[in-house]
């Protein structure tokens, strides 16, 4: 396993959240109460407007971070800023191609990534094409990439997805935006994890329609290493900012009632 990411005990927990939703003086007190809970895994991102993978929630969290200025400099220097006071959680980059490192070039963008504390990197909207010239890269920059794959990819995908992960495998539960689930079965994912187990060396996290500890303790049963929390996590976010409450305790709550609920 990559060194750090999922290492209490299973399964794991990784949180995503837009860089800037909450205001990013904000987010750092939530980021360092995340990890006082021992939450294992940051997954950050980059903002970036319409991504065709989220539905209203996460594309409202992205507006109000993109709206407040928020970008790739200002995150970087945000993971640098945080990154020293975390004791156990990981922080995982999360950027879109088309907005963030297509504008550029990929070398100009790891050059950035790399300079700065980032545990891992998921790059969204790769063109397949891509994909091989991207692998590459991060390795030369010696930059962990979360690979993905879903329970229909082609077999040779889900070994590639096994074989390039440096910092994990995130396998997507299913096709469709985030926070449209309907009911979720998640031992149909078992075939997916016993194939990724096979040859990865990287962790399995399971993620898309994560919502409470059931499915947490469901995710786990699947003897993957972790589940991905994204939508859930950024409603409690939206309803404590539209409330006027605290941002911090709304997540820790949260947080708390997948990991410790109340009997």
């Amino acid at each position: 396993m990559a060194d750090g990411f999922f290492t209490g005990s299973a399964p794991g927990l990784a949180v995503f959240l837009n860089a800037g939703d909450p205001p990013l003086p904000v987010l750092r007190d939530v980021v360092l109460a995340l990890d006082e809970q021992r939450v294992d895994c940051l997954e950050l991102a980059v903002p970036f407007p319409n991504s065709f993978t989220d539905g209203p929630v996460v594309r409202r969290s992205a507006t109000r971070a993109l709206e407040a200025g928020v970008d790739l400099d200002s995150t970087l220097r945000f993971v640098g800023d945080v990154a020293g006071e975390l004791r156990h959680m990981k922080i995982a980059l999360l950027a879109d191609w088309s907005h963030t490192v297509k504008p550029r070039s990929l070398n100009w963008f790891l050059d950035r990534v790399a300079a700065e504390p980032v545990d891992g990197l998921l790059l969204h909207g790769l063109p397949p094409l891509l994909r091989d010239e991207y692998h590459d890269a991060a390795a030369e920059h010696a930059v962990p990439i979360v690979t993905t794959c879903y329970p229909n990819s082609a077999t040779e995908v889900v070994a590639e997805a096994a074989d390039r992960a440096g910092a994990y495998v995130y396998l997507v539960a299913r096709y469709g935006r985030s926070g449209t689930r309907s009911d979720q079965d998640f031992t149909e994912l078992r075939g997916t994890v016993d194939a990724l187990r096979q040859t990865a060396t990287a962790p399995i996290a399971v993620g898309f329609g994560v919502r409470d500890r059931g499915d947490v303790a469901a995710i786990g049963e699947l003897g993957a290493d972790a589940a991905v929390v994204g939508s859930a996590a950024v409603s409690a976010v939206e309803h404590a900012l539209n409330e006027q409450s605290d941002p911090v305790a709304a997540l820790s709550t949260f947080v708390t009632n997948l990991i410790r609920p109340e009997e």
